[in-house]
Order: C-alpha cells, then sequence, then structure tokens
C-alpha cells in the first residue's frame, strides 16, 4: 500500500519556507504522493496555487487535487490548468475530483449547487476531450496544453454513496474515501459499494483504492487533532463539529500505526494522510512510522 500525505493548507502558521520545507521532506521520504484540498471560504492557502508550487518544488511524489470541486468550474479552464500542472510536474499528476458539500463555497464564486452531480460528470467527459485536442467549440483552436500523461492524468472520483458511486463507475479510474477516525470498517464499506457499481457498470477491473483520514503526530496531538476537526467542521454546525472532534483518536504513534494496518489488510492501493497541523513534525514522524 502507497502512502501520501496532505499538505496542511489550512493552517496560518505555514508560509513559503515551510512550504518548501514539507515538499523536500515528502519527496525524499516514503510518501508516494503530496496532496491539497480546495475550500474558498475560511484561511485556507488556494489549492491549484500550492500544487503548482509543489509539483516544481519536487521530483518523485504524484501531485493530486484531493478534492477539486469539479462543478465550481469551468470545465475548459478546469482542463487547461490540470493539464499545465501536468506539464509543471513532468507528468505526475493524479486528479482528484468530487462535489463538495460547501454550498458558501459555490455561492461566493457564483456557481449553482444545483445539479452538481450531474455538473461533474459532464466537466470531465468535456476535459477528457479538450486533452485529447478536441476544440471545445467547433471552429475555434484546441484548448492547450497537451498533458503530458497521454490520456489525461487519472481521474479519481470522491465519492462516498451508492449512487455517487455508480455514477462515478462511468468514468473514475478509482475513489477516494475518507475515514475522518480511521476506521477500517467505513472504508471496508465504501470500498464494497465501488467495487459492486464498477461491477454493475461492466468494468472489468476494480477500482483503483485511496483511502483517507485525519491525524496528528505533533506534540500536544490530541489537542491539535480535536481542534483542527472542530475547526474543519464548523461550517456545518458548532454543536456538530464538537461532537465529532471528541472523537478522534489518532493523535499517537499506536494509534496512526493501528489504523495504516488495518487499512492495508483491505487492499487499498494507498492511504492518504492529513496531518492537523503545520509543524514539520508531524511529516518526519509519519515518514518514520511507514518508512
Amino acid at each position: 500500500m502507497n502512502i501520501g500525505i496532505c499538505l496542511p493548507y489550512m493552517e496560518r502558521n505555514y508560509g513559503r519556507e515551510e512550504i518548501i520545507a514539507w515538499c523536500a521532506a515528502a519527496d525524499a521520504g516514503p510518501f508516494s504522493s503530496l496532496s491539497c484540498g480546495e475550500r474558498i471560504t475560511g484561511y485556507t492557502l488556494e489549492m491549484r496555487a500550492m500544487l503548482a508550487a509543489a509539483a516544481v518544488l519536487t521530483e518523485r511524489v504524484r501531485i493530486m487535487p484531493s478534492l477539486y470541486v469539479l462543478p465550481m468550474h469551468s470545465a475548459a479552464w478546469a482542463a487547461k490548468e490540470i493539464a499545465t500542472l501536468d506539464v509543471l510536474s513532468g507528468g505526475r499528476v493524479t486528479l482528484g475530483v468530487g462535489v463538495g458539500g460547501r454550498e458558501v463555497d459555490y455561492q461566493v464564486v457564483g456557481s449553482s449547487f444545483a445539479r452538481r452531480h450531474q455538473k461533474m460528470d459532464d466537466a470531465v467527459a468535456s476535459m477528457r476531450k479538450i486533452w485529447q485536442g478536441v476544440p471545445a467549440l467547433e471552429g475555434t483552436d484546441p484548448i492547450g496544453p497537451r498533458p503530458v500523461q497521454p490520456d489525461g492524468p487519472p481521474i479519481i472520483a470522491g465519492v462516498m454513496g451508492p449512487k455517487a458511486m455508480a455514477r462515478a463507475a462511468a468514468w473514475a479510474d478509482g475513489i477516494y474515501v475518507f475515514s475522518m477516525s480511521g476506521q477500517a470498517s467505513e472504508i471496508e464499506h465504501m470500498f464494497g459499494l465501488a467495487d459492486r457499481a464498477w461491477a454493475a457498470a461492466g468494468r472489468e477491473t476494480r477500482p483503483y483504492r485511496i483511502a483517507g483520514f485525519w491525524y496528528s503526530l505533533a506534540d500536544e496531538g490530541p489537542r491539535r487533532l480535536h481542534d483542527y476537526v472542530q475547526q474543519y467542521l464548523a461550517v456545518f454546525g458548532r454543536e456538530a463539529a464538537r461532537s465529532i472532534a471528541k472523537t478522534m483518536t489518532r493523535h499517537d504513534e499506536g494509534a496512526v500505526v493501528e489504523a495504516v494496518e488495518q487499512i492495508q489488510k483491505l487492499e487499498c492501493d494507498e492511504l492518504i494522510l492529513s496531518p492537523a497541523s503545520a509543524g514539520l513534525e508531524e511529516i518526519e514522524r509519519l515518514a518514520n512510522l511507514v518508512h
């Protein structure tokens, strides 16, 4: 099982020097990929700029938007941005896409939250045509650049429920599922949904399986993880956020190793861990555990 890590893009004490250090540590360590999520409201560094920097600062790890909230964007713009990222990385992009759950982010960028699942299906189809050199409008020039990867980056669907899994089975190369507390039983359930959806769609191979969870290996890990999760989920209601934050347990070496080992048994292809703080010890201590 490959191990990836997400950049701590929500942290205020995360600037140029820290980003450079994290990219160097990820590229030198045992990690397979470096990812970053996309949020608009709240204090977050912008995903596409972060990953463009990571693409240039690294040589080995794959670069993964996780997730590109595709229905918020123009498919043509997204295709151009992602192809450019593939060029900057030398063909190392794995594209994670999803519909997101923050309606306010759609609102502030002037996008509609309605029909977002259909918009994502349509956008994926449009992007793949653009990457093949098909003009987005008849009589116009094709949208460049062409990705380094001949068919474009592999596309991973960030989906959870059976309906979303069934839609993804029509076009995705794999799935990305998330258990906030790193529970193997939750991930196993979602992998099962995906396998059944792929079989029902007549796919000959199972999806590439990516899972993830939140963790902290920093000093004061329990507090940092609790505060991070509460902040992350506050948009869904403070009471719910506090309640979920209290259930977080992956804040010491033993708990993280336990989750990794349990998830590996599920034939997970890649596990992406998301740190709760920006201290370099988060990635250095994780590297020592999973090398």
